[in-house]
């Protein structure tokens, strides 16, 4: 019995260490659009054979819903997300009365960590931008190109180079600024460099014929950010599975999904190899309002068939779920606002909670 009570404390005391250990890094994805019938999609497309979805350690559901809306924009839904505190449809980074707010990325950058993005749209798209600008408006792209260079982004992979020649005139111009900042522009994502700050801009807006691009830019940006000895910040943005929900293309949001779930996958082995490391994976909101419902209302049939049903072109209200995985997935757990969950990251992150 005594030896019992021993191997149980033990354990005890295993457990109590694990969920204790410190979060050096967060790798945030964020499935824009993805809501879980976009989950259950792809479980139902792999025959149910395990996906990534399925390993994750830990799950929770956010509230999806703004500050003025019961159905979020991407503005407002990836501010929640990137800074803790709801606002308004349409506004970047602040409060509807225009007071700035302190982003995961700004507490990072303070605190000494390393910070990164990677998007399959234009780098001053809302979700990105939350994470380091302020605007009262989503659609200011010049301003957010020039609030990204006056950032502290380590890394920014993504399209929007016509944005940035935009806000500088012309694209010499915007050569220029960019080298001006500090950051080292590269417009082929094999370009190799050791440079401290670094600009894949690969795209005038969006990035297309980009097969296994998500995946290996989220390796990438990992190469880059794991240098620093305090540990780093990365969100990454399945961008454009929004894109295809607002098509109502079912075939369209697979492959985006796909192309997310293979960066969740190198997100999730980089946890596994690099202890301290914890993945979130979410969603901003739900767009498209997806079901998958039978084909026949006859059960008594051995397989009837399914069909993918839209109910919208614009976004919906539903929860969105919330996948974790790696050091802290615990930590994390119920329904909660989205605000709630921007907000329990910046505390995991904080050497002053």
């Amino acid at each position: 019995m005594k030896r019992l009570l021993l191997i149980l404390l033990a354990t005890i005391a295993s457990v109590a260490s694990i969920s204790a250990q410190e979060v050096k890094n967060i790798i945030y994805l964020i499935g824009d659009g993805m809501g879980l019938a976009s989950v259950s999609m792809m479980q139902l497309e792999n025959l149910y054979e395990t996906t990534i979805f399925d390993r994750a350690e830990n799950i929770a559901l956010q509230k999806t819903y703004s500050l003025d809306n019961r159905v979020t924009d991407s503005a407002a839904s990836g501010t929640a997300l990137a800074t803790g505190t709801k606002t308004n449809n349409t506004m970047l980074g602040m409060t509807p009365d225009g007071t700035a707010l302190e982003s995961l990325m700004d507490m990072a950058s303070h605190e000494g960590k390393a910070t990164g993005l990677v998007v399959t749209t234009y780098i001053q798209h809302a979700t990105p931008a939350a994470f380091y600008a302020h605007a009262r408006s989503r659609h200011e792209y010049t301003s957010i190109a020039e609030q990204l260079l006056k950032s502290d982004i380590d890394i920014a992979i993504g399209g929007g180079m016509a944005f940035f020649d935009e806000c500088y005139g012309d694209h010499k111009e915007a050569i220029k600024a960019i080298a001006d900042s500090g950051f080292v522009l590269h417009a082929d994502l094999d370009t190799e460099d050791d440079a401290e700050r670094q600009l894949y801009i690969l795209a005038d807006k969006e990035i297309e014929a980009r097969e296994g691009y998500l995946a290996k830019a989220t390796a990438k940006a990992l190469a880059h950010l794991e240098g620093d000895d305090d540990g780093f910040v990365l969100m990454v943005e399945g961008s454009l599975i929004d894109g295809m929900g607002h098509g109502n293309d079912a075939k369209g949001q697979q492959g985006e999904m796909h192309d997310f779930m293979e960066a969740i996958e190198v997100a999730v082995e980089y946890a596994e190899e690099h202890p301290g490391t914890l993945v979130v994976v979410t969603a901003d909101h739900e767009t498209g309002g997806l079901s998958i419902v039978s084909n026949n209302a006859d059960f008594n049939l051995s397989e009837q068939g399914v069909e993918y049903r839209w109910t919208t072109d614009g976004h919906s209200g539903v929860m969105v779920p919330i996948y974790l995985y790696g050091t802290g997935a615990e930590r994390i757990n119920g329904i909660m606002e989205n605000s709630t969950l921007g907000e329990k990251l910046k505390n995991i992150i904080s050497v002053h909670p």
